[in-house]
């Protein structure tokens, strides 16, 4: 079995150029990324002080230009949907961010990371052609980083309507006032821009027509990075999920993206795409763990009882359950991704949801069995899996929380009930004709 799998399902659907693709994507994931993730946490600065806003691990760069010089490059961005894009759909993107998945550093080393790639497609979609030239080509280019600021602290962000961090335009400049925290992204001290989500017409009878979203460049008048936020107990730096405080801090109008009160659809383009990325990284993520379980509980040295790991029951259905939930997570994420190819990511919405819910849980448990197969060891710092782990929990909220997408989903599917009604009326009356039609007596339940 190779480390990465095309469902039978969807093999069609599946270029001949992009299964090459995939091929070299696999190989330099496996064969430079992975051996590179501890280069990228010994190059870090120790001194907290130091960790953010200052430096980045230098082994970064050397895979950049080594990916760049395959052709391993903004996979994400589907000339499908955008002129700057590669021929790549969706759904074939998909397979190759599950690979991705499996390095801390692959994603970034091709340029496909987030919040850079929701960023880009942003500025792709929805940018006017100053704010490309000026901000999506470096992104594009891998020259610079970016940040996406929309939580805010002392607000139930998962419903976007309560964000009031204020956009109020003055003259021929637009001035914000507010605290956002969770900013991921911006404690690197490449990112140069935020997309920042606030609210610009707090008297709109529409509560989606209040927010908007604007760029303010880095190190702006007003900006003040506060702290650096943990998960878990890690930094995750250099990268960084950031408090930033916005004190009168002054932007021009056409910083504006597509105009005032677009927030909610300029969200919404963004984040559906990136679940789905989201999704197929934590898979490969999964797959990973699933390989760390294998080998250690067929470990000769790891011997329980006189056996193997593997020679216990529970420890197989822990590898067959996994096995199970890994390759169905798959085929709901590329299902979502489908849709979104021969529709878009609103028409996939339900999918999409589905995916979301579904896999960074099922993620976590494969996670959660191979810590448990490794003992001690598991939640050391000796292995990946605690941080690995760390980061899938976070999933479950970032990009809304699986009880906004629950609830969502259970709403399209209630929608049903009076179609689901209709259909068993006519099922009971039909039973009841050919009751009378062959003489047989109603009977009793009891």
């Amino acid at each position: 079995m190779t480390s990465y799998q095309i469902p039978p399902l969807v093999a069609s659907k599946v270029s001949p150029s992009a299964h090459a693709l995939l091929q070299k994507v696999h190989h330099f994931v496996e064969t430079e990324c992975i051996p590179a993730d501890a280069i990228f946490d010994a190059q870090q600065p120790t001194d907290p002080a130091k960790r953010f806003l200052n430096t980045y691990p230098a082994i970064i760069d050397t895979l950049k230009a080594r990916a760049r010089a395959q052709g391993l490059w903004n996979l994400f961005l589907s000339q499908k949907h955008y002129p700057e894009g590669v021929p790549l759909t969706n759904l074939e993107y998909g397979l190759m961010a599950e690979i991705m998945g499996r390095s801390l550093i692959a994603s970034e080393a091709m340029n496909c990371s987030a919040p850079d790639t929701g960023n880009m497609e942003v500025l792709a979609k929805y940018g006017s052609p100053a704010q490309k030239a000026q901000w999506l080509t470096p992104l594009l280019e891998g020259n610079i980083r970016s940040a996406f600021v929309m939580t805010e602290r002392h607000r139930a962000s998962a419903d976007a309507r309560n964000i009031d961090l204020e956009i109020t335009r003055r003259g021929n400049e637009y001035i914000l006032n507010g605290t956002k925290w969770w900013s991921s992204g911006a404690g690197d001290p490449r990112c140069k821009l935020y997309l920042v989500m606030g609210k610009s017409d707090a008297l709109n009878v529409n509560p989606y027509k209040q927010q908007s979203v604007v760029i303010v460049p880095a190190g702006t008048p007003g900006v003040q990075v506060r702290r650096a936020l943990s998960v878990y107990g890690y930094d995750d730096a250099p990268h960084g999920h950031c408090e930033i405080a916005f004190n009168n801090v002054r932007v021009p109008l056409e910083n504006m993206i597509l105009g005032p009160g677009r927030g909610f659809e300029i969200i919404q383009g963004r984040l559906g795409p990136g679940r789905i990325h989201h999704c197929m990284r934590s898979i490969g993520a999964a797959e990973r763990a699933l390989e760390y379980m294998i080998a250690r509980v067929n470990d000769p040295d790891r011997k329980t009882f006189g056996k193997l790991l593997s020679e216990h029951g529970s420890i197989l259905e822990w590898i067959a359950k996994s096995r199970i939930e890994i390759d169905a997570g798959r085929l709901l994420v590329l299902n979502a991704a489908d849709k979104i190819d021969n529709s878009d990511a609103k028409g996939a919405l339900s999918l999409i949801a589905q995916a979301k819910v579904y896999v960074p849980s099922m993620s976590l448990t494969v996670i959660d069995r191979a810590v448990q197969a490794h003992g001690a060891a598991g939640v050391s710092q000796d292995f990946p899996l605690a941080r690995m782990w760390a980061h899938q929990r976070t999933l479950r909220i970032a990009d809304g929380p699986d009880e906004v997408h629950l609830n969502q989903l259970g709403r399209t599917e209630n929608k049903r009930s009076k179609e689901i009604e209709d259909k068993i009326a006519m099922q009971t009356k039909k039973t009841q004709e050919l009751m009378q039609e062959f003489g047989i007596q109603v009977r009793a339940n009891l």
